[in-house]
């Protein structure tokens, strides 16, 4: 038995493993959907959906076309010379990798993979995975920023169970060690995860799999703190559009809760059901679509700011709808550029 197939035999354990814990995370969330639809009842959800109508639906699709274009720009910013990227690039990329991120449990590993593969025509395989990978970076980076004033609003303005609050400061406390720790290794160019890798490979350990991984993460880190040492001018561009893409999230939440109860909601209340739908989506990434779990955030939520019953829950529900849009777009361009899952898993696997 040679090299290749000893190394993809524990690769492949892992991802089964993984697909196993998301097909059960993912039966139980339809669960929790299925809960919440009969704890609230259907015709006050379809009411709801109807208030809110074809235009109203109109309204937020082409609105996360445009957070869609923010993330796309900023992509085409993190892309080293001599390659480029315009947004007729990116943008099909980004539509892509949503797709994939939304509909597989495996979603969150094959979507950065899936955006490379898709522009692999305009640059290497490894320069696309360097760009995509510098992008997420500044996007972990807002979202954790967005995520730490969400749950410091949650408790500072409402009365929260002392659990609640227990996980909140926990949240609070680990994001800004995560935040600290991601931008010094950047600043002085830490190559941590790659001498861990070194350092387990040394002692043995999953030897097969790290003995290309190892030098493949190396050259990651170099490319990532290049682009720091080379282009530190795009800094801001970058952050401010990840930060327009969160704040078009807020306008979006306030829309639909207008259209919903006729009432224009506090910016306070659109930023918390926002960021508990950003953090539901980080955390149980596992789950297609975040089903059940986004509708049980949002009605935490709309309970905690006393919104009327089920406000929470349909506005979770249309914005799936949504989400089912751009996901069944992104299947189109799938088809349409010829990619296939096995295509993908191929190219992440050593």
């Amino acid at each position: 038995m040679d090299d290749t197939t000893e190394t993809q035999k524990p690769t492949s354990n892992r991802i089964k493993r993984l697909h196993l814990l998301g097909i059960v995370l993912t039966i139980f969330g339809i669960a929790l959907f299925a809960y919440f639809i009969y704890s609230i009842g259907f015709r006050e959800i379809w009411d709801g959906i109807k208030r809110f109508g074809f235009d109203g639906f109109a309204v937020i699709v082409v609105l996360f076309f445009v957070r869609l274009l923010t993330r796309a720009y900023a992509w085409t910013l993190t892309v080293h010379p001599p390659y480029t990227l315009t947004l007729k690039d990116t943008v099909p990329a980004m539509m892509i990798g949503e797709a994939m991120s939304s509909t597989i449990p495996l979603g969150f590993f094959a979507s950065g993979t899936a955006k490379a593969v898709a522009v692999r025509n305009r640059l290497p395989l490894v320069a696309g995975l360097s760009s995509v990978a510098t992008e997420n970076l500044f996007y972990s980076l807002t979202t954790g920023l967005f995520l730490i004033g969400g749950a410091a609003v949650l408790l500072r303005g409402f009365a929260v169970d002392e659990n609640v609050a227990l996980t909140l400061n926990a949240v609070i406390i680990t994001l800004a060690a995560l935040i600290v720790l991601g931008v010094t290794m950047v600043i002085r160019e830490w190559h941590i995860a790659s001498g861990i890798c070194n350092w387990v490979y040394k002692r043995g350990i999953l030897h097969d799999l790290l003995g290309k991984w190892r030098f493949d993460v190396r050259r990651f880190e170099d490319l990532i703190y290049g682009f720091y040492r080379h282009f530190p001018r795009r800094f801001v561009p970058i952050c401010l559009l990840q930060m327009t893409y969160h704040l078009l999230g807020i306008v979006e939440v306030g829309f639909i809760l207008y259209r919903l109860t006729g009432v224009t909601p506090t910016l306070m209340t659109a930023f918390l059901l926002e960021s508990i739908s950003r953090f539901i989506t980080v955390i149980f990434k596992l789950i297609p679509f975040t089903i059940g779990v986004d509708e049980a955030g949002a009605q935490f939520i709309g309970e905690t700011v006393a919104l009327a019953a089920g406000v929470g829950v349909t506005l979770a529900i249309i914005r799936r709808g949504r989400i089912f849009f751009w996901t069944a777009m992104g299947m189109i361009m799938i088809i349409k550029r010829g990619l296939s899952l096995s295509e993908i898993t191929k190219t992440i696997r050593p």
